[in-house]
């Protein structure tokens, strides 16, 4: 393969607020079976790229028990491998990763020992699928240095100013880049991927970090549009960043839509870890529209245009409508859940109601009793 892959996994969760108390953003459960970091991992290896590196900083426990077998995405070959890096924290030093082009200087013999000409970043945090192939051959054709992928967001609902958004000229080279601005100039948002050559990473890092520059995109790749050839590639496919609680409940919700799930569910698949849970089970009073159903699940009341996770019980008389409800949660009799995220292993006692709005879902935190 011409390239080797960078996922960056290590990033404050706290755009997700108590969803992410205890994981890391690239751990968050999604569409009733994965978990976010299962997208770019899926499209590194189906992209052909053998060797990928994870690094990883906050919260990173649930994630490390994610990863622990890199066979489920086939990074066990000889050629390649799935790489975990966390902050190593010696006798004399107690930084951790201070920013994204730090987190890479830190493990820059990963990118020395390698001998692919490219190096393909991506973030943990995004649901999408991408074969990685288009953008690498683009950046050849172009003969650039640098290319970022972009996404158009008009006639979207994303707001431009949670990105950061590129300048374009007529032949696609970058000539402005104006990080999460409040007030931007357009529409076309960088997605967080990039390829890059491997040398040229490997000196940009030599000589910014001693200088105390640690930001990849503000301090590397922004500045690098004067003098180098930093061009935009396009995609147009379906493409959400897990930047917002909203967000997170529009991905999930995304799954119940036929045309999302044909498209992120079909070959060439999502991988992720597999969990050995017996069927669904249906009791006589259960009744469910429109929902995805985990395994290991029991039912007996109602659930609609939702997304259930694996081993989850709701009771007699209890309904569940447009929501989110992670692993191991327990909603007992004549409960009301709508426009809600309950984590794992919240327990709803008998008659409860939680209920939220659509712009606004309710979050109940993991292991919550109420």
């Amino acid at each position: 393969m011409k390239a080797i892959g960078i996922i960056l996994a290590g990033g404050n969760s706290d755009r997700l607020g108590d969803l992410c108390k205890e994981r890391a953003i690239a751990a968050v459960p999604v569409g009733g079976s994965y978990r976010a970091i299962d997208f770019s991992l899926s499209n590194m290896t189906n992209s052909g790229i053998n060797k990928v590196a994870v690094i990883t900083q906050y919260n990173l426990r649930s994630l490390q028990d994610h990863l622990s077998a890199s066979k489920w995405w086939d990074f066990g070959s000889k050629k390649g491998g799935l790489f975990i890096f966390s902050p190593f924290i010696g006798p004399n030093d107690d930084n951790w990763y201070r920013g994204t082009a730090d987190s890479i200087y830190q493990n820059i013999s990963y990118l020395k020992k390698s001998n692919e000409p490219y190096v393909v970043i991506a973030s943990g945090d995004a649901v999408y699928k991408m074969d990685f192939n288009d953008i690498i051959n683009y950046h050849e054709a172009k003969g650039a240095d640098i290319t970022i992928a972009y996404k158009d967001l008009a006639g979207t609902s994303k707001k431009p100013k949670l990105y950061g958004i590129i300048g374009m000229d007529e032949d696609g080279r970058i000539v402005d880049f104006e990080e999460k601005p409040e007030n931007p100039k357009g529409t076309t948002a960088s997605m967080g991927i990039y390829v890059i050559k491997r040398d040229l990473l490997i000196d940009m890092l030599e000589k910014k970090i001693p200088e105390g520059k640690y930001n990849l995109v503000k301090d590397i790749i922004k500045p690098g549009r004067h003098t180098l050839k930093v061009y935009g590639f396009e995609y147009k496919p379906y493409w959400v960043t897990l930047n917002s609680t909203k967000a997170y409940y529009d991905a999930n919700m995304k799954f119940l839509n036929a045309d999302t799930r044909e498209l992120l569910l079909s070959e060439p698949y999502i991988y992720t870890k597999p969990k050995d849970d017996p069927p669904v089970k249906y009791n006589v009073t259960a009744k469910v529209k429109n929902s995805l159903i985990s395994g290991g699940t029991i039912i007996d009341g109602t659930i609609e245009d939702s997304v259930v996770f694996r081993k989850v019980y709701v009771s007699e008389n209890s309904t569940v409508k447009n929501s989110i409800i992670l692993e191991s949660t327990h909603i007992g009799k004549n409960c009301t859940i709508q426009y809600a995220i309950l984590d794992k292993e919240v327990v709803i006692s008998d008659g409860k109601s939680i209920i939220g709005t659509p712009d606004n879902p309710a979050v109940v935190a993991k292991g919550t009793v109420i």
